[in-house]
Protein backbone atom coordinates (compact mmCIF):
# COMPACT_ATOMS: atom_id res chain seq x y z
CA UNK A 1 0.00 0.00 0.00
CA UNK A 2 1.64 3.16 -0.86
CA UNK A 3 1.75 6.24 1.50
CA UNK A 4 -1.47 7.94 0.01
CA UNK A 5 -3.64 4.66 0.26
CA UNK A 6 -2.26 4.77 3.97
CA UNK A 7 -3.25 8.41 4.79
CA UNK A 8 -6.55 7.72 3.55
CA UNK A 9 -6.97 4.37 6.10
CA UNK A 10 -5.53 6.55 8.84
CA UNK A 11 -8.13 9.33 8.53
CA UNK A 12 -11.05 6.86 7.89
CA UNK A 13 -9.49 5.32 11.09
CA UNK A 14 -9.25 8.11 13.10
CA UNK A 15 -12.70 9.14 12.38
CA UNK A 16 -14.17 6.19 13.26
CA UNK A 17 -12.43 6.35 17.06
CA UNK A 18 -12.60 9.67 17.64
CA UNK A 19 -14.86 11.13 20.47
CA UNK A 20 -17.85 12.35 18.50
CA UNK A 21 -17.76 15.67 19.94
CA UNK A 22 -14.30 16.39 20.32
CA UNK A 23 -13.59 19.00 17.45
CA UNK A 24 -17.02 20.64 17.71
CA UNK A 25 -16.48 24.53 17.40
CA UNK A 26 -18.37 24.61 20.40
CA UNK A 27 -15.77 22.60 22.44
CA UNK A 28 -14.35 24.72 24.88
CA UNK A 29 -11.03 23.27 24.24
CA UNK A 30 -11.48 23.74 20.25
CA UNK A 31 -12.82 27.15 20.44
CA UNK A 32 -10.08 28.67 22.07
CA UNK A 33 -7.46 26.99 20.15
CA UNK A 34 -9.16 28.49 16.96
CA UNK A 35 -9.54 31.67 18.64
CA UNK A 36 -5.46 31.75 19.51
CA UNK A 37 -5.06 30.45 16.07
CA UNK A 38 -6.94 33.46 14.61
CA UNK A 39 -4.72 35.88 15.69
CA UNK A 40 -1.40 34.39 14.97
CA UNK A 41 -2.63 34.83 11.52
CA UNK A 42 -3.52 38.51 12.44
CA UNK A 43 0.07 38.51 14.23
CA UNK A 44 1.60 36.76 11.26
CA UNK A 45 0.61 39.39 8.40
CA UNK A 46 1.41 42.41 10.83
CA UNK A 47 4.37 41.38 11.39
CA UNK A 48 5.18 40.32 7.75
CA UNK A 49 3.49 43.27 6.14
CA UNK A 50 1.46 41.05 4.00
CA UNK A 51 -2.06 43.81 3.91
CA UNK A 52 -3.23 44.69 2.58
CA UNK A 53 -4.17 41.18 1.24
CA UNK A 54 -7.19 41.26 -1.54
CA UNK A 55 -4.95 41.10 -4.25
CA UNK A 56 -3.03 38.19 -2.02
CA UNK A 57 -3.21 34.42 -3.83
CA UNK A 58 -3.08 31.99 -1.31
CA UNK A 59 -2.93 27.86 -2.22
CA UNK A 60 -3.78 25.65 0.81
CA UNK A 61 -2.27 21.84 0.80
CA UNK A 62 -5.04 19.85 2.57
CA UNK A 63 -7.56 22.35 2.72
CA UNK A 64 -10.38 19.50 4.85
CA UNK A 65 -13.55 20.92 5.04
CA UNK A 66 -12.57 24.78 4.43
CA UNK A 67 -12.28 26.23 7.98
CA UNK A 68 -9.30 28.15 8.07
CA UNK A 69 -10.31 28.81 4.03
CA UNK A 70 -13.13 30.75 5.54
CA UNK A 71 -10.73 32.64 8.35
CA UNK A 72 -8.65 33.85 5.72
CA UNK A 73 -11.88 35.36 3.46
CA UNK A 74 -12.62 37.03 6.82
CA UNK A 75 -8.93 38.42 7.26
CA UNK A 76 -9.26 40.32 4.14
CA UNK A 77 -8.75 37.57 0.94
CA UNK A 78 -10.30 37.24 -1.76
CA UNK A 79 -12.00 34.23 -2.94
CA UNK A 80 -11.43 34.40 -6.35
CA UNK A 81 -7.26 34.71 -5.35
CA UNK A 82 -7.88 31.18 -3.67
CA UNK A 83 -7.35 27.63 -4.72
CA UNK A 84 -6.53 24.61 -2.42
CA UNK A 85 -6.22 20.77 -2.83
CA UNK A 86 -7.25 18.23 -0.68
CA UNK A 87 -7.06 14.42 -0.89
CA UNK A 88 -10.02 13.02 0.82
CA UNK A 89 -13.33 12.64 -0.93
CA UNK A 90 -15.66 13.68 1.65
CA UNK A 91 -13.91 16.83 2.84
CA UNK A 92 -13.77 18.04 -0.34
CA UNK A 93 -17.73 17.59 -0.55
CA UNK A 94 -17.96 19.60 2.72
CA UNK A 95 -15.78 22.07 1.64
CA UNK A 96 -17.51 22.70 -1.66
CA UNK A 97 -20.72 23.42 0.61
CA UNK A 98 -18.93 25.48 2.69
CA UNK A 99 -16.83 28.18 0.54
CA UNK A 100 -17.60 30.50 -1.91
CA UNK A 101 -17.99 29.18 -5.32
CA UNK A 102 -15.07 31.57 -5.95
CA UNK A 103 -12.88 29.47 -4.46
CA UNK A 104 -11.15 26.90 -6.67
CA UNK A 105 -11.43 23.70 -5.32
CA UNK A 106 -9.38 20.46 -6.04
CA UNK A 107 -9.66 16.82 -5.68
CA UNK A 108 -6.15 14.84 -5.48
CA UNK A 109 -2.58 14.44 -4.44
CA UNK A 110 -0.71 18.10 -3.76
CA UNK A 111 2.19 17.33 -4.90
CA UNK A 112 1.36 16.70 -8.16
CA UNK A 113 -0.96 20.00 -8.55
CA UNK A 114 -1.14 21.08 -12.16
CA UNK A 115 -0.39 25.01 -11.44
CA UNK A 116 2.02 27.45 -13.03
CA UNK A 117 5.17 28.14 -10.86
CA UNK A 118 5.68 31.23 -8.64
CA UNK A 119 2.26 31.90 -8.72
CA UNK A 120 1.33 32.41 -5.14
CA UNK A 121 1.98 34.59 -2.13
CA UNK A 122 0.99 32.49 0.39
CA UNK A 123 1.35 28.73 -0.01
CA UNK A 124 -0.20 26.99 3.06
CA UNK A 125 -0.61 24.11 5.43
CA UNK A 126 -2.14 23.01 8.73
CA UNK A 127 -1.58 19.26 10.08
CA UNK A 128 -0.56 17.69 6.61
CA UNK A 129 2.53 17.05 7.12
CA UNK A 130 1.83 15.36 10.66
CA UNK A 131 -0.10 13.13 9.27
CA UNK A 132 2.61 12.47 6.17
CA UNK A 133 4.54 9.35 7.52
CA UNK A 134 6.90 9.30 4.73
CA UNK A 135 9.83 11.52 4.62
CA UNK A 136 10.18 11.09 0.88
CA UNK A 137 6.52 12.10 0.20
CA UNK A 138 7.28 14.97 2.84
CA UNK A 139 9.73 16.61 0.76
CA UNK A 140 8.23 16.11 -2.67
CA UNK A 141 4.98 17.99 -1.13
CA UNK A 142 7.67 20.46 0.27
CA UNK A 143 9.17 21.22 -3.28
CA UNK A 144 6.11 21.55 -4.65
CA UNK A 145 4.62 24.12 -2.14
CA UNK A 146 8.32 25.97 -2.33
CA UNK A 147 8.22 25.60 -6.31
CA UNK A 148 4.62 27.69 -6.06
CA UNK A 149 5.72 30.84 -4.34
CA UNK A 150 6.13 34.13 -5.91
CA UNK A 151 9.73 35.60 -4.68
CA UNK A 152 9.03 38.00 -1.94
CA UNK A 153 6.09 35.44 -0.89
CA UNK A 154 6.70 32.27 1.59
CA UNK A 155 5.06 29.03 3.18
CA UNK A 156 2.83 29.66 5.80
CA UNK A 157 3.30 26.63 7.96
CA UNK A 158 0.75 25.57 10.94
CA UNK A 159 1.55 21.89 12.73
CA UNK A 160 2.40 20.32 15.86
CA UNK A 161 6.19 19.49 16.78
CA UNK A 162 5.65 16.47 20.00
CA UNK A 163 4.63 12.98 19.17
CA UNK A 164 1.20 11.69 20.49
CA UNK A 165 2.22 8.11 21.87
CA UNK A 166 -1.80 7.36 21.93
CA UNK A 167 -1.66 8.25 18.08
CA UNK A 168 0.40 5.94 16.01
CA UNK A 169 -0.83 7.46 13.13
CA UNK A 170 0.85 11.13 13.50
CA UNK A 171 4.37 12.20 13.86
CA UNK A 172 5.47 15.62 15.00
CA UNK A 173 7.24 17.84 12.11
CA UNK A 174 9.94 19.80 14.83
CA UNK A 175 11.37 23.05 13.34
CA UNK A 176 14.70 22.05 12.56
CA UNK A 177 12.40 19.42 10.41
CA UNK A 178 11.06 22.17 8.57
CA UNK A 179 14.68 23.99 7.93
CA UNK A 180 15.49 21.03 6.16
CA UNK A 181 11.96 20.68 3.85
CA UNK A 182 12.72 24.70 3.12
CA UNK A 183 16.16 25.22 3.42
CA UNK A 184 16.50 28.12 0.88
CA UNK A 185 13.56 30.09 3.01
CA UNK A 186 14.47 32.61 5.55
CA UNK A 187 12.24 31.33 8.88
CA UNK A 188 10.38 32.87 11.29
CA UNK A 189 8.11 31.33 13.76
CA UNK A 190 5.77 31.66 16.53
CA UNK A 191 4.91 28.94 19.60
CA UNK A 192 1.34 28.75 19.93
CA UNK A 193 -1.30 26.57 21.10
CA UNK A 194 -1.69 24.99 24.19
CA UNK A 195 -1.32 20.93 24.18
CA UNK A 196 -4.73 19.62 23.96
CA UNK A 197 -4.72 16.80 26.44
CA UNK A 198 -4.19 19.57 29.09
CA UNK A 199 -6.77 22.12 26.94
CA UNK A 200 -9.26 19.77 27.29
CA UNK A 201 -8.58 19.14 31.12
CA UNK A 202 -8.49 23.11 31.98
CA UNK A 203 -10.98 24.16 30.14
CA UNK A 204 -14.11 21.92 31.71
CA UNK A 205 -13.47 23.90 34.72
CA UNK A 206 -13.52 27.07 32.95
CA UNK A 207 -12.48 28.32 29.39
CA UNK A 208 -10.26 31.04 30.52
CA UNK A 209 -8.04 28.52 32.34
CA UNK A 210 -7.00 27.83 28.98
CA UNK A 211 -5.25 31.58 28.72
CA UNK A 212 -3.73 30.99 32.19
CA UNK A 213 -2.01 27.19 31.32
CA UNK A 214 -1.20 28.69 27.76
CA UNK A 215 1.17 31.46 29.86
CA UNK A 216 3.91 28.47 29.71
CA UNK A 217 5.29 28.48 26.26
CA UNK A 218 6.53 25.24 27.47
CA UNK A 219 3.04 23.72 27.02
CA UNK A 220 2.23 25.10 23.72
CA UNK A 221 2.44 22.11 20.79
CA UNK A 222 2.11 24.15 17.68
CA UNK A 223 4.64 25.99 15.54
CA UNK A 224 3.12 28.54 13.22
CA UNK A 225 6.17 29.03 10.50
CA UNK A 226 6.82 31.95 7.81
CA UNK A 227 9.04 30.76 5.64
CA UNK A 228 9.51 33.33 2.90
CA UNK A 229 11.13 33.14 -0.14
CA UNK A 230 14.04 35.56 -1.33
Amino acid sequence: MGELQKIRARYARRARDEISNRYDAVNPAEFMAAQEKYRAFVRWIRSCGLAPLHDKRLFEVGCGTGSDLLEFIQLGFTPANLTCWELLDERVRVARERLPAAVSIHHGDASDADLPASSFDVVYQSTVFTSILDDVLQERLAAKMWSLVKPGGGVLWCDFTYDNPSNPDVRGVSRDRVRQLFPEGALNSWRICLAPPISRRVTRLHPKLYTVANTLPFLRTHLLCWIERP
